[in-house]
């Protein structure tokens, strides 16, 4: 038996670039492309409210509207996941994500995501504005990076934080270890940001990227290595990554953008978002959520100040 599939999806960075038929099928990935397609031609799916084809290519923050029968819908199974909640009001709360979860469901991993738990502990009290795979996520770190995230309860609260990024009204800071001794005290990189032109699963410093704005200064040195305090002045998708590697100081761990190994066990990159500063569309007022270092973060301080 059928059942009417409507679903909205606003695109991020990571999926920007991409070819709408292939979005999709990536998130409904037991249906066709070529059924997929088939929708697309007959004008079931809908991009910023206009007919496309299945060719379209994707941009950052496009609204893609669906609306067509499919022999299975495509749910999520919430799971009793551990949430570490730092903030919450009745419009929205900012979690402490560990290193090692996904932020959300992908075509390939269903399960053990943040988002199976909020599911878990919220139900259908989440913001739908960014999918039925992605409810409540405002915006999203990488597997392997740990810290806050934001997550919004209602729709309005959505659109209001999302706006408050777009207008970079919202600070974020990270705390990362990279290669090599970083000279400069504190200082700034500004350069766009793409696809990678021959790895699309990765991003790089592109003539044609989108503008991205990296802030950093030096917490400790190590000789080898350096501490860094980040700001993020954009979001693009691995920013920081690409952009310390881009300067010849890739994040520690970092295997898909070159940083060495050091003989500590971490999940991947030495990478937190520790520090989010944000208006809550709940009191309007400005709130700010610290954390202390993660695991990760402090087996690699304490193996690089042994070695001092």
């Amino acid at each position: 038996m059928n059942n009417l599939q409507t679903d909205t999806y606003i695109v991020e960075d990571s999926d920007a670039n991409s070819r709408i038929d292939t979005f999709l099928s990536n998130i409904y990935s037991d249906l066709s492309r070529t059924f997929i397609q088939k929708q697309i031609k007959e004008n079931h799916v809908l991009v910023n409210n206009k007919i496309v084809k299945p060719s379209y290519i994707l941009k950052t923050d496009d609204t893609v509207i669906i609306d067509f029968k499919t022999e299975s819908v495509y749910t999520i199974n919430p799971q009793n996941i551990n949430l570490d909640i730092r903030y919450e009001d009745e419009s929205m709360l900012v979690v402490n994500k560990p290193s090692g979860i996904l932020t959300h469901p992908t075509s390939i991993e269903k399960e053990n995501t943040l988002v199976n738990a909020l599911i878990y502990k919220y139900g259908d009290n989440l913001s739908n504005c960014n999918g039925n795979n992605r409810p409540g996520i405002v915006h999203r770190l990488d597997r392997n990076t740990s810290g806050l995230l934001m997550i919004a309860k209602t729709n309005d609260a959505y659109a209001f934080l999302k706006e408050k990024m777009q207008l970079r009204d919202i600070e974020k800071k990270y705390y990362a270890v990279v290669c090599g001794n970083i000279e400069q005290d504190e200082s700034t990189i500004n350069e766009n940001i793409g696809r990678h032109p021959t790895r699309p699963e990765k991003m790089a410093v592109t003539k044609d990227g989108k503008p991205s704005v990296t802030h950093y200064k030096v917490l400790e040195r190590f000789g080898t290595h350096t501490l860094l305090d980040i700001k993020l002045e954009t979001g693009r998708t691995h920013q920081i990554r690409v952009h310390m590697a881009y300067i010849g100081h890739p994040i520690v761990n970092d295997t898909m953008y070159g940083g060495a190994k050091i003989p500590v066990k971490t999940s991947e990159q030495v990478l937190q978002a520790y520090s989010l500063t944000f208006i809550s569309p709940y009191d309007n007022k400005v709130h700010n959520v610290k954390i202390d270092y993660d695991s990760d973060i402090i087996k690699t301080l304490n193996y690089l100040r042994s070695k001092k």
